[in-house]
């Protein structure tokens, strides 16, 4: 599918998911014709503690693979962002961490979603969090605005992760963390067997590989990147889906065992500018013109960000 078509899937699903929850029903997205649940991958993420801080809502609309909000360092007094917020529950206990003096963004395209995450922040009676409409790829905040980025199983949505990253470091302080939730893969595998667990494991995942999503993160620019697994997956959680897609589940358990994960992923923006004229550069590069002019630049950088220096 192209990068639209992709966006106008996931409002669909999610929309349709913020409405069910409206309604009295449940979110759950791995629902297929067949009945299967999205159990192992959205049960049992929030504890009894947690689940007493948020609307019961806010609980019903979450459709993550993980807990980053159990798991990121959050600090009273900081900003933090949540990349594709939902219902707002992950929006709302970072807000409770963060404290009065801090303040939690929640960033959604759906306006299902972001409508479900008002009402349930009016519930909460928490003050210090604000819900943006905007994209994952393009982030409505000023550069170096926010301490901690987290987020919920949205990254491995996007049809564009590279502009993800690159928005998340720029809007990120130096010293900030980035702190995620996601589904990534272990490993090759046929596109066939790959493609159908995803659909199992994300609803409309787009997963990366565990050492693409490294490279990517460092290609951005982050420094310290861990992807620490969360929940690994065996072929007998997806069982009942894999058999409803006409597939011979037990031929296939030596691809998909141990190969999709939930995973924590944590990368840091450094705290100075790497110097971008010298071979200590990443993908340092120059020009030259009449051999008198120099100019050094950070292939790394975007057009946006990239820092130029002319020396005589």
């Amino acid at each position: 599918m192209s990068d639209t078509n992709i966006k106008e899937v996931v409002k669909e699903k999610y929309g349709n998911a913020a409405l069910r929850v409206g309604a009295g029903g449940s979110s759950c997205c791995g629902a297929s014709p067949a009945g299967t649940s999205c159990d192992p991958i959205t049960s049992n993420l929030y504890d009894a503690t947690q689940a007493g801080q948020i609307p019961e809502e806010a609980m019903l609309a979450s459709l993550g693979c993980g807990n980053p909000t159990a798991l990121a360092k959050l600090n009273a007094g900081e900003t933090v962002l949540d990349l594709g917020s939902g219902g707002g529950i992950d929006v709302l206990l970072s807000a409770r961490r963060v404290g009065p003096t801090g303040k939690a963004y929640g960033l959604d395209m759906t306006d299902e979603m972001l409508a479900l995450a008002n009402a349930n922040k009016q519930k909460a009676g928490v003050e210090n969090v604000e819900f943006l409409k905007g994209e994952i790829e393009h982030i409505p905040l000023p550069d170096n605005s926010v301490d901690v980025i987290i987020s919920n199983c949205v990254i491995n949505l996007s049809a564009d992760k590279d502009a993800v990253l690159r928005e998340a470091f720029r809007v990120l302080k130096p010293g900030g963390r980035f702190a995620v939730s996601d589904v990534v893969t272990r490993g090759g595998m046929l596109p066939e067997i790959r493609k159908s667990v995803l659909l199992w494991v994300g609803c409309i995942a787009g997963a990366l590989e565990e050492t693409e999503y490294r490279n990517k993160l460092a290609a951005a620019g982050f420094a310290d990147v861990e992807v620490e697994p969360t929940r690994v997956y065996k072929v007998e959680d997806a069982r009942e889906f894999l058999s409803g897609q006409g597939l011979d589940v037990d031929a296939l358990a030596p691809q998909v065992d141990g190969k999709f994960l939930s995973a924590f992923v944590r990368a840091v923006k450094p705290t100075s500018a790497q110097s971008c004229c010298g071979p200590t550069c990443c993908n340092w590069g120059e020009r030259r013109w009449r051999s008198t002019i120099t100019f050094c630049f950070c292939a790394r950088a975007t057009p946006r960000d990239r820092s130029w220096r002319r020396e005589f």
